[in-house]
């Protein structure tokens, strides 16, 4: 339990960073799924979208923090050799 003003206030932020964290963390996979699914349907202009969303979803990620900027730049990566492969 916290004992002094500014650890209760920390526990509090903490609890919301978490929510925050965790709900961008689903959208990236969830994201990240359906560019997988778009790739196995083999519709290109599906996988374009999903892929456009899956970099934009990635990027807000990294500006708030949440996913570290290189292990970004490996996901998008690889979301544009998706687009490559036919």
């Amino acid at each position: 339990m916290a004992n002094t003003k500014s650890a209760i206030k920390a526990q509090r932020k903490t609890v919301r960073q978490t929510d925050r964290n965790k709900a961008t963390k689903t959208r990236l996979k969830t994201l990240h799924k359906k560019l997988l699914t778009a790739v196995q349907g083999g519709d290109a202009a599906a996988t374009k979208a999903a892929a456009s969303s899956y970099v934009s979803a990635m990027d807000k990620a990294v500006k708030s923090g949440v996913v570290h900027k290189n292990a970004a730049s490996r996901a998008k990566a690889r979301a544009a050799k998706h687009l490559g492969a036919k």
